[in-house]
């Protein structure tokens, strides 16, 4: 894996080096004896290896056992023709399950038995869609929960006062009915409250955040109560940029992610584990509604715990509100938090299998030739009042 440090310290590559290094697609140069020759600054992230290991190492230990690419690549050399082949899985336990991705492979003529490999992987258009459907339900939660506060808790506030008149002078039986009013109309108001959050639509301030000072302080919170008897590894790279976004915001963010990655891993007892990483990812670019241009969001910051896992048919819509797994929840936890990542013009993906659950978020970092908000401190701020996932 490679460091912000490490790309930064890259020697100045030729013309046709930087053209392939621009490249957000991994491409690798395979010679006639399978072993790789080149690739790009893409391929390192996809293989998570550097470039100098790539090259001594043959693709056929990189890919799946008895993967289609490797017949692609044999056709492409007998036939000397160039070959497309769609929503191929190169998942491997070290790089990861189920990555799926578009192969375009052709010879390279100049170079009789060399291959050029290009690997589109089908997650990051997937993670597009899904973030601009997880938008879109966002808006329409806006929409419902003004709804609900004006036209809800005005009839509550009469329904609930107007049982506490009748408690005065029921018997003790009907009491626990007029109780039961009160309580259930409280519980109501209640959850229109946690939606209201999804209608602020007030700017936030935001500046360059450490978002190693965020996951200390939301690990701290943790051990010091929910995940008081969990083990927590972490593996950050301590040489990246600062994230453009509120520190406050992210402590949230953070804090409802270990908060469900503990809850999953509850029943483990002494195995329970949650993994904190961050990383450089570069390539990820994403076009941000009301903005002309494409934001890239090369940092990446993963919660990842050893729990059993979200069904598989929760996946697609596990953002969305309303959706949970926990049978008292209200499904606003996720929601919410997709919310402030998506204002924040990040993306968030979880991708689950029994014992490795991981949800990923991609920011953009901070640029000094944006404007310092002194408002947005950098130093941790004090516990912000979370909206858990129930």
């Amino acid at each position: 894996m490679n460091t912000a440090a490490e790309y930064r310290s890259r020697p100045t590559p030729s013309d046709g080096e930087a053209i392939l290094n621009a490249l957000p697609n991994p491409v690798v140069l395979v010679a006639p004896d399978g072993k790789i020759v080149d690739a790009n600054i893409a391929a390192e992230s996809f293989f998570e290896i550097s470039t100098q290991f790539l090259r001594r190492q043959s693709l056929k230990e990189l890919v799946p056992f008895g993967s289609p690419l490797l017949a692609l690549i044999d056709q492409v050399r007998a036939t000397g023709s160039p070959v497309n082949e769609y929503k191929v899985d190169l998942g491997t336990p070290r790089i990861g399950g189920d990555r799926q991705v578009d192969l375009h492979v052709a010879p390279l003529t100049e170079r009789p038995g060399h291959i050029v490999v290009m690997l589109q992987e089908r997650t990051i258009a997937d993670k597009m869609d899904r973030q601009l459907t997880h938008r879109s339900a966002a808006r329409s939660v806006i929409a419902l929960a003004a709804m609900l506060a004006h036209e809800i808790k005005n009839p509550l506030s009469g329904i609930r006062g107007a049982a506490q008149l009748l408690e005065q002078q029921a018997s003790s039986e009907d009491r626990m009915l007029t109780r039961l009013i009160c309580d259930e109309a409280d519980r109501i108001v209640t959850l229109v409250d946690r939606m209201e959050v999804f209608g602020d639509e007030r700017p936030v301030a935001r500046g360059p955040v450490n978002i190693h000072s965020v996951l200390d302080h939301v690990k701290r919170l943790a051990q010091s109560g929910f995940a008081r008897n969990i083990k927590f590894i972490e593996d950050y790279d301590p040489s990246l940029p600062p994230v453009l976004a509120n520190q406050d915001q992210l402590i949230q963010v953070f804090l409802n992610l270990v908060k469900n990655a503990a809850e999953a891993v509850a029943d483990l007892g002494s195995d329970a584990e949650i993994h904190l990483t961050t990383a450089f990812r570069p390539g990820v670019r994403l076009s941000v509604p009301g903005k002309k241009t494409r934001v890239s969001l090369p940092l990446e910051f993963c919660v990842k715990d050893n729990g059993s896992g979200v069904p598989e048919d929760l996946l697609p819509n596990l953002f969305d509100p309303f959706v949970t797994t926990k049978q008292t929840g209200s499904g606003l936890g996720l929601a919410l938090v997709a919310k402030i990542v998506g204002d924040h013009g990040g993306i968030i993906e979880c991708e689950s299998q029994p014992r490795k659950t991981t949800f990923r978020v991609l920011m953009p970092m901070y640029s000094t030739s944006r404007k310092f908000d002194p408002s947005n401190r950098d130093d941790v701020p004090g516990t912000p009042s979370p909206a858990s996932q129930e």
